[in-house]
């Protein structure tokens, strides 16, 4: 089998893999679903070994050789798009590093750590994509980013993990005031304000609000009352919070990272952090 073929099977099999639907491929691909199905049939063929379990018409199961496989293709999709990168592109010179960053962190201290980074890396080329703290964990498995920046202390697993500064969470609004703001349930304050409401035996009407800066603006409007960062209430009327509601942001670094640069960046940031302490 070609090699250019190979890894087209296998970026069909990455998709499915993660979406475990051949419809859903598909259109991520763009691509029918007959040739999706018919990639992956191509690939159990080629490999000698089933890699999904069919169990009606949509739903499948991925076997053992599968998650196996998953993982090396991740490895070798990333290493052959990165020639690909270099050899066509005209910076290839520079070094890619990819941030994800959750809402809080984005917000209040990366500007301020970008401002730092760039100037000293001037051989990377930096891009930075907003998720909460379970997408970024999620990108940095699954390799679409490099370094991650979240507020939740979730298990990593193989990602590398860093305690950087503290945060403080305060709770913001007016008292009595209605409904509560809540982001979603994988974001990194969530699990807090979840807390707070049992503690306190509160069961008050919810409005889930997927964005940290749209909660600090209807706070601002006198809309509601929410639990958020202290760096996100200048301006606002809010009150402390007990010893317990004062979390870590931490550092995740994805696995196999290899590059020099990369490494002396992720130095450099332990350092930045250590300074504002």
């Amino acid at each position: 089998m070609e090699v250019v073929s190979l890894f087209k099977l296998l970026e069909t099999f990455r998709v499915v893999y993660e979406t475990r639907n051949f419809s859903k491929a598909g259109e991520v691909l763009f691509i029918s679903q007959p040739s999706v199905s018919s990639q992956i049939k191509q690939l159990e063929a080629e490999l000698k070994t089933t890699l999904f379990l069919r169990n009606g018409r949509k739903e499948i199961v991925a076997t053992p050789q599968a998650d196996m496989l998953y993982q090396g293709t991740l490895n070798l999709l990333e290493d052959w798009n990165g020639l690909l990168s270099e050899l066509s592109s005209e910076r290839d010179q520079l070094v890619v590093c990819r941030i994800a960053a959750s809402h809080t962190f984005a917000v209040y201290l990366l500007p301020q750590l970008m401002k730092e980074l760039v100037p000293f890396f001037p051989e990377i080329s930096f891009s930075i994509r907003l998720l909460n703290s379970v997408e970024v964990l999620e990108a940095l498995s699954k390799h679409e980013v490099d370094v991650g920046f979240i507020e939740k202390p979730l298990s990593t697993g193989k990602v590398q993990r860093y305690t950087l500064m503290e945060d403080q969470l305060v709770l913001a609004g007016k008292p009595d005031a209605a409904p509560w703001l809540v982001r979603e349930a994988s974001s990194g304050v969530y699990y807090y304000t979840k807390r707070y409401l049992e503690e306190n035996n509160l069961t008050p009407p919810l409005l889930e609000v997927h964005n940290n800066e749209v909660i600090r603006e209807m706070l601002k409007s006198g809309i509601g009352r929410s639990i958020i960062s202290k760096r996100a209430a200048e301006g606002l009327i809010y009150e402390e919070l007990p010893e317990g509601y004062r979390r870590n942001f931490y550092l995740l670094q994805r696995e196999g990272l290899d590059s020099e640069e990369l490494s002396r960046c992720i130095a450099f940031i332990l350092n930045w952090s250590n300074r504002r302490n």
